[in-house]
């Protein structure tokens, strides 16, 4: 009954907005490359769904080794960013630099840099667009510690590498899935956007704008739909995950 209460009332109101979305274009006779219908959309999906599961898995690609990349190098920097003052004064404004980079500035200068036929500016893109959140709550998390655990872990005689394995990290694991969580779906979205400026057409991104360019809007968003989907495995996996790292904070995360 709890996970009704949790799940139930979001089901309903999608459903309510897609009924009155549907309404909405129907009475109004709403011209389809303005808005189209639901229906619509949900018949392009449906004879679109081999073509969205291939773009949606080489889009999948670029989002998850650019997400695991870019989460790696942000765990290993706040982790020596925790260990040496002076290189968390300096990363904590770089980071926010990288973070203020625009897709659609970087995309095409990291396109031009590799050939037409790499991933490679597209998997930079994501993991560059993922370092920060998870740099930035990884680095907040090694910095809560309890005064207790460090007083017991120097009276050991622990060095500073140990004492971060052993008390730093585990105690950070809550605030590293926080951020975790949110790179997941800044992930798909970097890799699905950077695809809309040239490089291989194969994911979603290039799927959305060749059909938008022949004005088939209903398989555009069937297609912006299928985007949709990625990004909700892409954060369900990581709750998923967080439970099986941390059973022992069981619960339904919302």
């Amino acid at each position: 009954m709890k996970r009704m209460r949790v799940v139930l009332p979001p089901v309903v109101v999608g459903l309510v907005a897609l009924a009155a979305w549907q309404a909405t274009v129907t009475l109004g006779r709403i011209a389809p490359f303005i808005l189209p219908a639901p229906s619509e959309i949900g018949s392009e999906f449906v004879e679109q769904r081999a073509n969205i599961w291939h773009a949606a898995l080489a889009s999948g690609a670029n989002a998850l080794v650019g997400l695991i990349g870019g989460s790696v190098v942000a765990i290993l920097v706040a982790l020596a960013a925790s260990r040496w003052r002076p290189l968390s004064e300096a990363s904590i404004p770089f980071a926010a630099v990288a973070n203020a980079l625009p897709i659609i500035a970087l995309a095409p200068i990291l396109n031009n840099m590799f050939e037409t036929t790499s991933s490679i500016p597209r998997r930079l893109v994501t993991g560059i667009v993922v370092f920060f959140p998870v740099f930035v709550n990884t680095l907040r998390g090694l910095r809560e510690v309890d005064p207790i655990h460090r007083e017991l872990m120097h009276s050991y005689a622990a060095s500073g590498w140990t004492f971060a394995a052993k008390v730093r990290l585990p105690g950070a694991l809550p605030y590293v899935f926080t951020g975790l969580r949110q790179a997941s779906s800044l992930a798909v979205i970097a890799a699905v956007v950077a695809e809309y400026f040239g490089g291989l057409q194969t994911g979603l991104g290039s799927r959305i704008t060749s059909a938008a360019a022949f004005t088939a809007y209903p398989r555009a968003w069937a297609f912006v739909v299928g985007a949709c989907l990625l990004g909700l495995v892409f954060y369900l996996t990581t709750l998923l995950i967080e439970r099986l790292a941390m059973p022992y904070r069981a619960r339904l995360i919302t």
